[in-house]
C-alpha cells in the first residue's frame, strides 16, 4: 500500500510539472521588467524588516 502511495504521488508530480512548466515559461517570457523604482520599494523595507531583526537578537544578547 505504501509503495503504490509514493508511485502514484511521484507519478502525479511529474504530470503536475509537464502541465506547469510551459505556463511558467510563458510567464517568464511576457512579465514585465523592473524598473530601478521598483526594486528600491522592494529593498528598503526589506532592509528595514532585517535591520529590525538584527536589532531585537541584539537586544536579547545583552
Amino acid at each position: 500500500m505504501d509503495t503504490g502511495l509514493k508511485i502514484l504521488s511521484a507519478i502525479l508530480l511529474i504530470g503536475m510539472l509537464v502541465f506547469i512548466f510551459p505556463r511558467m515559461r510563458h510567464a517568464l517570457q511576457n512579465a514585465p521588467k523592473g524598473t530601478r523604482q521598483d526594486w528600491l520599494g522592494y529593498i528598503i523595507p526589506l532592509a528595514a524588516v532585517v535591520g529590525f531583526i538584527i536589532f531585537l537578537i541584539l537586544m536579547v544578547k545583552h
